[in-house]
């Protein structure tokens, strides 16, 4: 075998059969080859260039750890020039001739970046690449050619080839770049992988896809000395390479990139790509966080990645909370965006004994954190109405902070006071559904009953026709609890009355509603209104009359 002959039928078969190169340290002229590295431990590669004056390039990329890699020349036995008579030797054969000479170097490298050795004219010889990972096991990469003019497998960057940040928010950076000749000029099919990460920038993508896969995976790579392919990087945990250009959902769950080998954190990289765009806006990221962004261009027709000049940027600051002063003894109201919060504070005047504060959540739970002096005192979750007294303290000052609920916007209303009695909202009972008596139900009328509490409070019924398709979800949506009576017309009320039992159990009250059309179905509101004319609405019933009597 005889490298780089470039008899394009021959190559073309030895690139189709990968396993030809598996076990060879001979590197094929036009094709990338992936390596592995163990640490401290040199590997060798031979190609041979034939004639003078030859063109040749050479490309490594290290993947996850710095390399030193040196290239090296020897001049061919006479007998192997291929001016000599007869067969030309065989490679291996002209290696064992020759390896214990030294060889005249070229060029040597240390470090992570994807580095070159190009020359427009080279001698003929046996060319030796020495490769050593001091730092850790690790993968890389080689690409050798003679044709580095025709071939040109790695996409060309732009003549500038940094990434905008074009706009920055607390959440969103919107990044642009220019696009890769290869692209707009060759017309050869590129797309823009984008990595995302909160540690540094990368220099290649084969360093980002090892980052991707496991940190422990090299726990399950063979020793050396045994059979190993080192295309079959599914060993390793590492990607194969037709998966390295397809796209990946962003800001997945971290366990999608790569298998799970360890229960160690994973780093937090994401990588995105988004075809032949030019722009790109990356969301869902923190407040107030710094990220590092890289763009690769990848060439979907030999998979080879180039990396612009990576980038980084911080996002934007939360909006500073305004704290809302609370007045002893009125009532606020507050609304809270979907998973948002709000801040609150309360300073009494007078020294007091004991702090009580009123709350009525109006939709859906929130959450209250109560901070005296910045201790903390009370953390709950909180539907419809709740009272909570806390023991008071000298010129103490209170910091109340109310989160919102995950599914949409909160509103509330909040009560802090010094004074006990002062009681705004009505107390309730745990249930405040509505029951409705099927079997007392006529053309005309509907009987229902709810539940009231030891103190006397007001209540008020109210009922409103609805359409016979008016379901759950509307009357979910009507579900505000803040609303009172006022909101509704007058002709919707039915009665007003006053009830309580000291004795809990007692505490219920039954309701005919008469004058009502046969076969329709109406809408009915309960209303507690408490001392301060505050008022809470029950669970709304949906009930129909019945169509024949």
């Amino acid at each position: 075998q005889k490298f780089p002959t470039r008899d394009e039928e021959l190559f073309q078969m030895q690139i189709r059969d990968k396993a030809f190169f598996h076990d060879s340290s001979v590197i094929p002229d036009g094709a990338e080859i992936s390596s592995y590295l163990f640490r401290d431990t040199p590997k060798r590669y031979f190609f041979v260039v034939e004639e003078d004056n030859t063109p040749l390039a050479v490309t490594v990329t290290p993947c996850d750890a710095p390399l030193e890699w040196k290239l090296s020349v020897q001049e061919l036995p006479e007998e192997a020039s291929g001016e000599g008579s007869g067969e030309p030797e065989p490679l291996e054969q002209q290696k064992h001739q020759i390896t214990n000479e030294e060889g005249t170097e070229l060029f040597s490298y240390k470090g992570n970046d994807v580095e070159y050795f190009v020359s427009s004219s080279s001698p003929s010889g046996l060319y030796q690449l020495d490769l050593l990972s001091t730092e850790k096991d690790t993968h890389f990469k080689v690409y050798a050619t003679t044709t580095p003019e025709s071939d040109q497998p790695y996409p060309e960057l732009p003549y500038d080839p940094r990434i905008d940040v074009t706009s920055l928010g607390r959440t969103t950076v919107t990044l642009a770049w220019k696009p890769s000749p290869t692209a707009s000029l060759l017309k050869q099919p590129i797309q823009y992988c984008i990595v995302i990460n909160k540690e540094h920038n990368f220099k290649s993508l084969c360093a980002v896809e090892a980052k991707l896969s496991s940190d422990d995976a090299f726990m399950m790579a063979p020793k050396p000395g045994l059979d190993f392919s080192p295309f079959d990087f599914a060993h390793f945990g590492f990607p194969s390479d037709n998966n390295s250009g397809k796209e990946r959902g962003f800001l997945k769950s971290s366990s999608k990139f790569g298998r799970q080998t360890s229960s160690k954190p994973r780093v937090d990289l994401h990588k995105v790509c988004v075809g032949n765009k030019n722009i790109f806006t990356v969301s869902d990221l923190k407040p107030d966080t710094q990220y590092y962004f890289d763009m690769f261009a990848v060439n979907t027709n030999t998979n080879m990645s180039t990396a612009y000049v990576g980038t980084f940027a911080r996002t934007k600051e939360e909006a500073k909370q305004k704290t809302v002063e609370l007045k002893d003894g009125k009532v606020t109201d507050v609304f809270i965006k979907r998973k948002g919060a709000k801040f609150l504070r309360f300073a009494p005047v007078s020294s007091h004994q004991k702090v009580t504060f009123s709350i009525h959540s109006c939709l859906d739970a929130v959450q209250i954190q109560v901070r005296r002096d910045g201790k903390l005192l009370l953390s709950q979750n909180v539907e419809g109405v709740r009272q909570f007294q806390l023991r008071g303290k000298a010129k103490a000052k209170y910091l109340i902070r109310l989160k919102g609920s995950k599914k949409g916007a909160s509103m509330l209303k909040i009560l802090a006071t010094t004074r006990p009695n002062k009681q705004s909202f009505p107390s309730l009972p745990e249930d405040t559904r509505i029951k409705a008596f099927d079997k007392l139900r006529t053309c005309s009328s509907v009987t229902v009953a709810w539940l009231g509490t030891q103190e006397r409070n007001k209540f008020c019924i109210y009922k409103r026709e609805v359409d016979d398709n008016y379901n759950e979800e509307q009357k979910k949506r009507e579900q505000n609890q803040c609303l009172g009576p006022d909101t509704r017309k007058k002709s919707e009320k039915v009665l007003c009355k006053y009830f309580h039992s000291q004795n809990i159990q007692k505490a219920v009250t039954t309701e005919t509603i008469r004058g009502l059309q046969p076969g329709k179905s109406y809408l009915l509101d309960v209303y507690v209104i408490g001392h301060g004319g505050h008022s809470v609405k029950y669970q709304s019933k949906l009930v129909k009359t019945r169509k024949f009597c």
